[in-house]
C-alpha cells in the first residue's frame, strides 16, 4: 500500500464500523471452527499497523508478517523482535507446519501470483490447521480506488473457491459474501462515477449511531451461513488436510 494509506488506516482502525466489524466477524469465524478456549500459535500475514494482531495477543501466540517497510515499523513498536517478520525472496521465513491459525485481510488481492501465495501459507499450516481470508469482491466493483491500493483482481465466490482447490492442500470449510446490505449502494456510486472525493468512506468515522448501526448489521449478515447472493467483500476459512 501507499504509505499515506498507513496512516489513514491507524487512525480510523479501532473505531470505525467496517474494520472494527470486520475483525469482530473474523474473531466469530476463528471460534466457530478452532474453539474459544484454545491457545493457538497464529500468524498474521499483511498485519498492517497491527492492530488485529495486537487483540489476538492477548489470548495467543501471534506473529506478524509483512513485505512493506511502513507496516514493519509500525509492527515493531507493537511487538517483540522476534515476533515481527519480513518476507524474504524465498517465502515465508518459517519451517512447514508452524501454525494454528494463519490470517490474511485484505491481502490476496495485492499479490500478482495469489496461487503462489496460497501455496506457501499452506505449507506453513499444520495439518488440521485452519487459514482465513477476506478479500474485496466483484469486479462490477472495479474503481480506481482498487488502482490506487495496488488491487490486481476482486473475487467472485466461485473464482475464490477455485483458487483455494488448486492449492491442493486446503479444504474449504466456509465461503460467503459479506457487506451485503450496501452492496446496491457501492455498485451505483461506482456505475455512476460521481467526482472522486479526497477521502473514502473508510477512511473517516461517520456518526456514532451510523457507525454502530452499520457495524451491526455488517456483523450479523456476515455471521450467516446461508448463501448470499452478492456483497463488497468475501470471507474464507479454510482447513489444512
Amino acid at each position: 500500500m501507499n504509505p499515506q494509506e498507513y496512516t489513514n488506516l491507524a487512525r480510523v482502525e479501532n473505531s470505525h464500523w467496517y474494520y472494527a466489524g470486520k475483525r469482530e466477524l473474523v474473531r466469530h469465524w476463528i471460534v466457530r471452527f478452532l474453539g474459544e478456549t484454545a491457545r493457538l500459535r497464529m500468524l498474521d500475514c499483511g498485519a498492517g499497523t497491527g492492530c488485529f494482531a495486537a487483540e489476538m495477543g492477548a489470548v495467543h501466540e501471534v506473529h506478524v508478517l509483512d513485505d512493506h517497510e511502513d507496516s514493519l515499523r509500525m509492527l515493531r513498536e507493537r511487538f517483540p523482535a522476534d515476533r515481527v517478520h519480513g518476507l524474504g525472496p524465498e517465502g515465508m521465513p518459517f519451517p512447514c507446519g508452524q501454525f494454528d491459525l494463519v490470517k490474511m485481510l485484505d491481502v490476496l488481492e495485492q499479490i500478482k501470483e495469489d496461487g503462489e501465495a496460497l501455496k506457501e501459507v499452506a505449507r506453513v499450516v499444520k495439518p488440521g490447521g485452519y487459514v482465513v481470508v477476506t478479500v474485496p469482491a466483484s469486479m462490477a466493483l472495479w474503481s480506481d480506488w482498487d488502482v490506487a491500493l495496488h488491487h490486481f483482481r476482486r473475487y467472485d465466490r466461485t473464482t475464490l473457491r477455485r483458487l483455494f482447490g488448486q492449492c491442493g492442500e486446503l479444504e474449504v470449510c466456509h465461503v460467503n459474501y459479506t457487506n451485503t446490505l450496501v452492496f446496491p449502494l457501492v455498485w451505483l456510486v461506482r456505475k455512476l462515477r460521481f467526482p472522486r472525493t479526497q477521502r473514502r468512506g473508510e477512511d473517516y468515522l461517520p456518526p456514532a449511531w451510523i457507525n454502530s448501526c452499520l457495524r451491526r448489521l455488517f456483523v450479523w449478515t456476515g455471521m450467516i451461513r446461508f448463501p448470499m447472493p452478492w456483497g463488497v467483500s468475501l470471507l474464507l476459512v479454510a482447513r489444512r488436510k
